[in-house]
């Protein structure tokens, strides 16, 4: 198969540019091993390049990575992403406490803030983190402004700690696009919640919880009548 290493002919000076940079980049790198290959790629054309679609293009270039950036230059530049928004920003230090092993869901409010309807195939993954078992959610072809709410079917680590996940939009290609969108959770050990609760709820009625004491057989125990006081 032939590949074009070159920019094609209807691109730009600034595509030739960028092309020119790139390879100066990468022209010290010399591997074969594929793993790296794909690093590299991603790292020289940043975050919208996800795992699966560089692979796509060193594979079509026979893993040959100055002639899979130009490809791929070469399709991203005639080809003009979609735009998403978040209506509400997300907080990143914003966390869920939950137990071990419990399915939950996530829901992201989010708006074609573009002037272009969303292409047919669009779909929300996991870019990096942990997934919480949350697999690819299909997403309409939305309309300029119009918008909808993501929903992730999850579950929780089945051990303690403070997890996160980034989630991105992608196309059908594998291009990501819009606000990163993400889900930070902290596991606790079960039977915590349900004592939480319980302190919670006596914290709302101003009172707080009575240790039990124990009975001890070896002190008298005085009577109601002892407490009372007679009037006469």
């Amino acid at each position: 198969m032939d590949v074009n290493n070159g920019p094609s002919e209807g691109s730009g000076n600034g595509t030739m540019d960028i092309e020119q940079s790139l390879l100066q980049q990468f022209s010290c790198m010399g591997t074969t091993d594929k793993e790296e290959l794909v690093q590299q790629l991603q790292k020289l054309l940043g975050s919208s390049l996800n795992y699966s679609t560089a692979a796509f293009f060193l594979d079509m270039n026979n893993w040959n990575l100055q002639a899979a950036i130009c490809s791929y230059l070469d399709i991203e530049n005639s080809t003009k992403l979609p735009s998403m928004t978040l209506v509400q920003d997300p907080v990143a230090s914003e966390s869920e406490s939950i137990e071990p092993n419990v399915s939950f869901q996530k829901v992201w409010h989010i708006i074609n803030n573009g002037p272009d309807q969303w292409p047919t195939g669009c779909y929300a993954q996991c870019s990096d983190g942990n997934s919480f078992n949350g697999g690819r959610v299909v997403l309409p072809p939305l309309k300029p402004f119009e918008d909808t709410h993501l929903t992730v079917h999850m579950v929780s680590p089945p051990t303690p700690g403070v997890y996160q996940s980034k989630w991105r939009l992608c196309t059908e290609k594998g291009a990501y696009f819009g606000d990163p969108m993400w889900v930070i959770v902290t596991v606790v050990e079960e039977g915590t919640m349900a004592l939480t609760q319980q302190l919670s709820s006596f914290s709302e009625l101003g009172a707080s919880p009575q240790p039990e004491v124990a009975h001890n057989p070896f002190i008298p125990q005085r009577s109601h009548l002892e407490h009372t006081q007679v009037f006469l």
